[in-house]
């Protein structure tokens, strides 16, 4: 049977047909694994070259117009299902279910930890992702020869941008979101509580715990009289209402170039171990001298959580690149 007749036999067929089930016996008769048209396909590799070239360009055209005739009296059938005798539409016919849409986790958390901060009357605010040099590092006390700066892989960026070349500066994707803090204090007096939530950067591997772009919250609160006390009921608060009232934290010193004294902030993890959830300390002298405050007359602490990680604890998530994928499998779950 040759492609002209098989054509005209389809034509036919597809003229009688009345309803989806018998149209699906034709598609798989012609279309199918073991269809006629299939076959056809498959004995194309026993023909010499320039003929089975030219067969099989004819036989994949056919194979497209009897898709299209298919789909087409397919839909001819179905819209005479849905008609009554009278020819109205039958509006008892069910419905197809449409699928809502939900936040996705990592909506959900940044929401909840903003709204937590907002209450305990911080103002949220946003940065640039690109940022220079001296906001990124120097301002923050940690100068070129810094050994601090190793531990920020930096995402640099190409000279020659109208920005670069006015403010005569290195540009970069910022490594954390603490820059914030010196452009707001640049342009505000104390006392102030803010916190800066944003996408970071570092040029590392990605694995379960480690990601190239992930999401961090800064914070900072300046006052006249504020000490580590201060800071421990803030965090304390925001970590029982983010994770149950009946969590436990702990604080340890350690060192980070724009605060004296730093420490770690650890939480126990259901589990039972204890788990390090931020790092923090309180505002460095030099830090305060960068921008234009006297050290002596203002005190301040500055934290800054991975929303990532918050997540992951929270969700019980082990691999922080289910966060940034596409999978209905676990995005469905929420």
């Amino acid at each position: 049977m040759n492609l002209a007749e098989i054509k005209k036999q389809v034509i036919q067929e597809l003229g009688g047909i009345k309803n989806t089930v018998d149209l699906e016996q034709l598609r798989i008769k012609y279309l199918g694994r073991k269809g006629r048209l299939t076959l056809i396909l498959r004995s194309l590799k026993d023909l010499p070259e320039k003929e089975k070239r030219k067969s099989g360009e004819g036989a994949n055209e056919l194979k497209r117009e009897i898709e299209i005739m298919i789909s087409e009296r397919k839909s001819e059938i179905l819209e005479k299902e849905l008609k009554t005798k009278e020819g109205k539409i039958d509006v008892t016919v069910p419905g197809t279910k449409v699928l809502r849409g939900h936040l996705h986790p990592f909506t959900f958390i940044s929401r909840k930890i903003e709204e937590t901060f907002q209450s305990m009357g911080f103002k949220i605010l946003e940065g640039p992702d690109i940022e220079t040099e001296q906001y990124n590092f120097d301002a923050l006390n940690i100068p070129k020869d810094h050994p601090a700066r190793d531990a920020w892989d930096t995402f640099w960026l190409k000279p020659g941008s109208q920005r670069s070349k006015a403010e005569n500066q290195k540009l970069l994707l910022r490594t954390h979101t603490s820059p914030m803090q010196v452009r707001f204090m640049e342009k505000n007096n104390p006392p102030f509580r803010i916190v800066i939530p944003g996408r970071c950067f570092r040029y590392e591997a990605t694995d379960a715990s480690h990601s190239h772009t992930f999401y961090q919250l800064e914070g900072l609160m300046v006052d006249k009289h504020i000490s580590i006390a201060n800071f421990k009921a803030v965090i304390g608060e925001f970590l029982r209402r983010i994770f149950g009232r009946e969590t436990e934290i702990r604080i340890k010193p350690s060192y980070f170039p724009f605060v004296e004294p730093g420490f770690e902030v650890d939480m126990r993890h259901p589990s039972g171990e204890w788990v390090e959830i931020m790092g923090a300390g309180m505002v460095h002298p030099n830090v305060f001298k960068n921008i234009g405050y006297v050290p002596s007359q203002w005190q301040g602490f500055a934290f800054g959580i991975g929303i990532d990680r918050i997540a992951m604890l929270k969700y019980k998530i082990n691999d922080i690149r289910l966060l940034y994928s596409s999978d209905l499998k676990f995005l469905n779950q929420f």
